[in-house]
């Protein structure tokens, strides 16, 4: 199911999270809103690093 998911979709999803951080941020907790947000990115752009393609020119061809 989730194997057909594009990077680049999966960090439009991830962002979708900062919606109801940035909401908590404006509404209860300014700071902790800003670090539930930065922790969202740093997850979205971890899922974005992770999910793409790996670039197989620079691997070693010998496996010794």
């Amino acid at each position: 199911m989730f194997e057909s998911l594009t990077p680049r979709t999966t960090l439009v999803l991830a962002l979708l999270a900062l919606v109801p951080t940035i909401v908590w941020m404006l509404t209860r907790s300014g700071l902790g809103g800003a670090i539930a947000s930065v922790n969202v990115v740093l997850i979205a752009a971890s899922m974005y690093i992770a999910l793409s393609p790996i670039d197989t020119s620079h691997r070693p061809s010998d496996h010794a």
